[in-house]
């Protein structure tokens, strides 16, 4: 079958469920990824040919993708700060609002004075997942040691093979955050994105979300949305070194009501900004005043 006529079945298939520009997206990676083809081959070859073998892993995620199975699982992996990560379903899609918390933290701690350039940095990400943070900060931090934790040991699978794959020296250990009080380690910058999707707000999600990222990694009650937070908050007085660094992201609607607890338990300088989006997404502070 001509590789064109196979795209213009899942155009077919795929309308009404997903945008076009988004049905060429998973085409295109699909293509690169189980044909290693690039996305311009229609471009050059229009009538290019694909043979009955070639032709059935596109056919099967499609049929994935009728079923709203997120495109990076079928595929495995995704793109993170120019990087590829394994995913699967214990681990949640790296979102591109991450990749500008972690630039925000490259962008702040590469303009330390000239002194401090030789001084180790040490760094924790609470609720790793894939590991796209650690890794991210460990490669791009030449200074930084990084420590990174997750309630989950099948998540700590995934991150150590992402750490390996992309040369990231990172420790990883196994914590829940909820359930630890103080900690041996002294950081100067803790990182985390903790579950801050309320309950309510699942009617506004989509179904690739829903019906296949993990839960646990998504969503905290309506009655106590600031759990994570709390822990994490208490965590780090115990935790950081003075005037240590403490980076969030959050959820777009409490804010506020984040920054107000920040300065309740003696954090300072806090700088809540917005993503790409222009919505409340991530908060810096310090330690102490």
């Amino acid at each position: 079958m001509q590789l064109k006529a196979i795209k213009n079945i899942f155009h077919k298939e795929l309308k009404g469920i997903y945008p076009k520009e988004e049905i060429d997206s998973f085409f295109y990676l699909l293509i690169e990824h189980f044909l290693h083809l690039e996305r311009f081959v229609l471009t050059l070859q229009p009538n290019l040919v694909v043979t009955k073998d070639e032709e059935e892993p596109l056919f099967k995620a499609l049929a994935q993708l009728s079923n709203h199975r997120p495109v990076q699982y079928i595929i495995g992996s995704t793109t993170f700060m120019d990087m590829n990560f394994m995913v699967n379903e214990n681990v949640l899609i790296p979102r591109p609002e991450t990749e500008e918390l972690v630039r925000w933290i490259i962008d702040d701690l590469n303009t330390k004075p000239k002194k401090d350039e030789l001084k180790e940095i040490r760094v924790l990400d609470i609720g790793t997942g894939s590991g796209c943070i650690a890794i991210s900060l460990a490669k791009h931090l030449f200074q930084a040691k990084v420590v990174a934790v997750d309630i989950s040991r099948d998540a700590l699978k995934i991150a150590k093979k992402n750490a390996l794959s992309n040369n990231a020296n990172i420790d990883f250990e196994i914590m829940d955050i909820l359930a630890i009080g103080t900690s041996g380690g002294h950081y100067d910058v803790i990182v985390s994105n903790p579950p801050y999707v309320r309950e309510s707000e699942r009617n506004v999600m989509r179904e690739n979300v829903l019906d296949y990222e993990p839960a646990t990694a998504l969503f905290v009650p309506d009655e106590d949305p600031l759990v994570f937070y709390r822990a994490i908050i208490q965590f780090s007085k115990n935790n950081l070194v003075v005037k240590g660094l403490l980076f969030l992201e959050i959820n777009q609607y409490l804010g506020e009501t984040i920054v107000t607890l920040l300065k309740q338990h003696n954090f300072s300088e806090i700088e809540l900004r917005k993503d790409m989006f222009g919505n409340d997404r991530f908060i810096k502070c310090r330690y102490g005043r």
